[in-house]
């Protein structure tokens, strides 16, 4: 039997770092903002995400194959935020947000650090997510700075 209350304190010890992934999709792409990524591998490199069940991002990232990450900067809680939002209550979310698309015909955040666009390699059921493991295929650096990060924002997980 698991405590639930020193689950939720340790899993909240963790302090992932905030991105946007976005892949194709109708109206110029679609995103969402997300924490659950790490680098899988060097050669090739490779990264891991993961996508709720019930998103629409899921059924576009099974179509297309493609996905970009892009890191957010410290102090765009604002932006994560937005983009967080569902796009069943919020279909507009990325109205003002200012992309260009990638090679993979990802949209990119022009105001993100930086960005790795990526071929979906493989997936696995995750429980209420899928975790997608992408093969990293352009990379980009748009300036310099500190990550934003779930401490800084205060966000929280109800997990």
């Amino acid at each position: 039997m698991i405590d639930e209350e020193a689950k939720k304190t340790v899993l909240r010890l963790f302090n992932y770092v905030l991105v946007v992934v976005t892949m194709p999709g109708p109206d110029g792409g679609h995103g969402y903002t997300a924490n659950w990524v790490a680098q899988a591998a060097f050669e090739p490199p490779m990264v891991t995400m993961t996508a709720e069940n019930d998103s629409k991002a899921i059924g576009l990232l099974r179509e297309h194959r493609v996905f970009a990450i892009n890191v957010l900067a410290s102090g765009q809680r604002e932006l994560a935020g937005q983009l967080g939002r569902r796009s069943r209550t919020h279909p507009d979310k990325f109205r003002g947000v200012a992309t260009e698309p990638g090679v993979t015909g990802c949209p990119l955040l022009l105001d993100a650090l930086g960005y790795l666009e990526c071929r979906v390699a493989g997936e696995l059921p995750a429980g209420d997510h899928t975790l997608f493991l992408g093969e990293v295929v352009a990379a980009g650096v748009r300036r310099t700075g500190a990550p934003l990060t779930m401490a800084e924002t205060g966000f929280r997980y109800f997990g």
